[in-house]
């Protein structure tokens, strides 16, 4: 039975770097030799490359709805930032614990590994207790899509999922879907001199950007908004383009990257169609294509369900209820399973994917007194 802190683990988890476009399976192997042994049930998903996996942890009867706690073992690139110690060695300094995937999302997963590690201290538990560790969430929820349609055969359907995304201990009812496209703009090459002779790509592409900004308009001055929200309305983000090759050839191909983040009382199909009608009102409207490359859906758990209530019994009196501007894999999860989902971690997203990312300790050990009450719940 290992005996390290949370605070301990953090250390360890920091130390494997799991930036998502490589491997984590030292961490995942970490978590199943330091859980195994404890009489924790283990089940290993791996991705078709047998690069990376998710993991589902279990301790406690097989036959009763419990919790299942969530979190992503991936983190965001360090390369390009200016980082005052090094991102992948832990280091605690005036009362924080400074390293990528401190805040996202690995101090939640070592207090989870830590309550892990108690409750199969227990004798007696009469509700099981999940811990689900996923990959490559950074890069759109994919990996754990993987190990979802699996639950169902694992476990029975949890009364409550906790997703441990950063949210200084709040409870977070609520963040918008997301969705990503391509616009594939096609042109005809050709002399700069003889320009209008051709199709230029990379106008073709400004009128996408027109479409995508307009319908932005619309939404924005529309009657569909969610007050919970800092931008209480849909958003249309483009966040890339690349087009041409040199400035005396008329552009071939241009490419844009854009994004739907939607409120749950609009979709994004009829975001998407929008965009197409003003596409198809431009001369540009046949060189353009389309690519869906990847959708998550939103959460929008009621606060007056059951759940919510339970949740704030095992928090500070003062935790709050509100709802994110970030997505996490909980839309996911409640699509699933149909279970109640909410979302509550330790450390703030407004450090995450920022050099020199911290947690503060005293997080930590709020997030470990919240595990020492849902203990004391399932054991009863």
């Amino acid at each position: 039975m290992s005996n390290l802190s949370s605070i301990q683990l953090l250390k360890k988890l920091v130390a494997f770097d799991t930036t998502s476009y490589k491997s984590n399976l030292e961490l995942i192997m970490f978590v199943k030799n330091l859980l195994e042994p404890a009489g924790i049930s283990i089940t290993l998903n791996f991705n078709p490359e047998q690069t990376k996996a998710n993991l589902l942890a279990s301790i406690g009867p097989k036959d009763q709805a419990g919790v299942l706690l969530s979190g992503h073992t991936d983190v965001v690139p360090v390369e390009g930032q200016a980082w005052s110690s090094e991102p992948f060695q832990a280091l605690i300094k005036d009362d924080k614990i400074y390293g990528r995937g401190t805040a996202d999302m690995k101090g939640f997963i070592a207090c989870a590994m830590h309550a892990m590690l108690k409750a199969a201290q227990m004798p007696e538990l009469t509700k099981p207790l999940h811990l689900c560790l996923s990959y490559d969430e950074e890069i759109g929820c994919i990996g754990v899509r993987g190990i979802l349609g699996l639950l169902s055969e694992l476990i029975i359907q949890p009364e409550l999922c906790v997703i441990g995304e950063p949210t200084s201990m709040n409870i977070a009812t609520g963040h918008k879907g997301k969705a990503v496209f391509k616009a594939i703009c096609r042109g005809q090459e050709g002399h700069s001199a003889l320009a209008p002779l051709y199709v230029n790509a990379i106008y073709c592409a400004q009128s996408v950007v027109e479409a995508i900004t307009t319908t932005q308009k619309q939404i924005a001055e529309g009657p569909i908004v969610d007050m919970d929200y800092d931008v209480p309305y849909t958003t249309v983000h483009v966040g890339k383009i690349q087009g041409g090759k040199a400035l005396n050839i008329v552009p071939n191909e241009c490419v844009l990257d854009y994004e739907i983040r939607n409120v749950a009382e609009q979709n994004t199909e009829s975001v998407q169609e929008k965009i197409f009608e003003y596409v198809e009102q431009s001369p540009y409207a046949k060189f353009v294509s389309f690519q869906e490359i990847n959708q998550y859906p939103g959460l929008n758990t009621s606060t007056t369900i059951q759940a919510v209530k339970f949740l704030q019994t095992l928090l500070d009196p003062a935790t709050e209820l509100q709802k994110i501007s970030f997505g996490t894999e909980g839309g996911l999860f409640h699509q699933q399973l149909n279970s109640a989902v909410l979302v509550c971690g330790p450390g703030s997203i407004q450090v995450a994917h920022k050099p020199d990312e911290y947690i503060e300790i005293s997080q930590m050990q709020e997030c470990d007194a919240f595990f020492e009450r849902l203990l004391s719940h399932i054991k009863r």
